[in-house]
């Protein structure tokens, strides 16, 4: 029996702090289903959304329509181009149309485009969708994350065309699992479509062999993205272990899928002949144009994984020994303005002459039809005021300044920066006095134009006919002061070459 003193004790772990979560709240399986509820969230919104289209549209089901839309255009993407929006738009027209027959085809017509274009998510700027999951960090704390997403996106194509593509995500939607290893998820889809086949369940055979196919089309996703990023940037994608891994397990997972798939497709074709029921043969059949259809993507898929390596080489190449460009932007200030100043007036309109001939763009004709040009024409003039339209009065408002220094900060900081150019000093010192003035922001002014003069624009001062330059130096002293860190600069002036300018300016001329 258990004595009351016994009740009352506690032990001593729970009487300890909060600590973090345990079991499976920390657990990565628990984000990854969050993330797979958060891709099927769009296709639910469009149901909850059809109510504010105008019209009654509650009879379609649109989660329905989207799928079938992803579907398509999975299945009718290469590995260089897409899917064209306007044949995705027109095999979509018979699934909505058999969901409301009785409803115009113009009706069918706006729902397909509807649900398309909301998979693209057309009315976002960068046409993706944005959930918001909670996990939970190593030290127990629950953290807020945002995953962004897409489901179908625009790719560009060839002669300024737009094509379709699928997403990872969206292919996961379809096959029901999110992150998924692509070499084992293909193993053991392959691995069920022959048991199905083998036990006569052509049903389930045909929708394996669908999943099947979506994991094809994800591996080639993958290589694609890594020769598109090659060809961008040679440095940005790991050729030294990432890609050359991940060719290597496609090629093996390509020849296992070969055997595979000839032994499949022997199997349907066996089938298909001894089978004497009309639905068995229509499926068997369906079975094999997916399972020839997947053969043609490992096909082409091996094609590109043996292109791969020569396209890096060459990438790397054209990348390195590119010539650098040797043009340089036009500086108004120190190539235009400043030198024509000084000139004389026929001298210096022989400048801005050449300058705004070549500067300026087309000019829009004002007339481009011959009805503009008669109507043109035959309008009277109108009769104008001698100086013009009275222009309005402006209201003029005073902006505030919200400057943190101010113009008497500023000539002092100017002034104590002001040195000798054979004496410069250090940040420190320069702090130092800058505190003795008892002005408690004049040290922050001072730092910052020090940090600033690291980096002197050297070209420009030049054009601009400046006599002098602050700069600093880091020779790797550390700054001691108790508010600033990094290193004590030294900081000094320097003259710039005042003929030199001038020669400048004659040759200009």
């Amino acid at each position: 029996m258990t004595s009351p003193a016994s009740t009352d004790r506690v032990p001593p772990q729970l009487s300890a702090g909060p600590r973090p979560a345990p079991g499976p709240a920390a657990d990565e399986g628990l984000a990854r289903r969050l993330r797979a509820l958060a891709c099927t969230a769009p296709l639910h919104d469009l149901d909850t959304r059809k109510a504010n289209l105008a019209g009654e549209y509650s009879v379609y089901g649109m989660a329905e329509v989207a799928l079938a839309a992803i579907d398509l255009v999975t299945l009718n993407m290469d590995f260089d181009t897409g899917a064209d929006h306007e044949q995705i738009v027109a095999r979509l027209l018979p699934r909505v149309a058999a969901q409301a027959p009785q409803r115009p085809a113009a009706e069918h017509e706006r729902v397909a485009r509807w649900v398309l274009e909301n998979l693209i998510n057309v009315g976002s700027v960068d046409r993706g969708f944005r959930a918001v999951y909670g996990t939970f960090a190593p030290d127990g704390t629950y953290v807020r994350r945002d995953y962004d997403f897409k489901l179908i996106e625009e790719v560009p194509g060839p002669g300024g065309s737009v094509y379709l593509r699928t997403t990872d995500e969206a292919v996961n939607v379809l096959v029901g699992a999110l992150d998924t290893d692509v070499t084992s998820a293909q193993i053991a889809a392959e691995v069920k479509l022959e048991v199905l086949i083998s036990r006569g369940r052509l049903a389930d055979a045909q929708l394996a062999a669908e999943q099947a196919r979506y994991r094809t089309v994800q591996y080639s996703e993958s290589l694609r993205r890594a020769l598109d990023a090659t060809r961008r940037n040679v440095r940005a994608v790991d050729w030294l272990r990432a890609v050359p891994d991940m060719i290597t397990e496609a090629l093996d997972h390509v020849a296992d899928r070969y055997r595979h798939e000839n032994a499949i497709l022997t199997n349907i074709r066996k089938a298909r002949d001894e089978s004497e029921e009309p639905e068995h043969k229509r499926r068997a059949a369906e079975l094999v144009d997916i399972v020839k259809d997947c053969i043609r993507r490992h096909t082409q898929l091996q094609t590109r994984l043996l292109e791969a390596g020569p396209l890096f080489r060459a990438e790397q190449d054209r990348q390195a020994f590119a010539t650098p460009l040797t043009t340089s932007g036009t500086d108004l200030y120190g190539h235009l303005l400043a030198p024509t100043l000084p000139l004389p007036l026929e001298q210096a309109i022989r400048v801005t002459d050449a300058f705004f001939a070549r500067g300026t763009g087309l000019r829009t004709p004002v007339s481009v039809r011959v009805g503009d040009l008669v109507d043109l024409l035959l309008t009277p003039p109108v009769e104008r005021e001698h100086l013009g339209a009275e222009m309005p009065e402006p209201d003029l408002i005073a902006t505030p300044d919200d400057s943190r220094f101010s113009e008497e900060q500023l000539a002092a900081a100017t002034e104590l920066l002001d040195l000798p150019a054979d004496a410069p000093r250090r940040l420190s010192g320069l702090l130092a006095e800058a505190r003795r003035t008892g002005d408690p922001d004049l040290a922050y002014l001072v730092a910052l134009l020090a940090v600033h003069a690291a980096s002197p624009a050297v070209g420009t001062a030049y054009r601009q006919g400046e006599e002098k330059l602050l700069f600093a130096v880091d020779d790797g002293t550390e700054l001691d002061d108790p508010e600033f860190g990094g290193a004590d600069l030294i900081v000094g002036t320097a003259l710039l070459d005042a003929a030199g300018m001038a020669a400048d300016r004659t040759e200009a001329a």
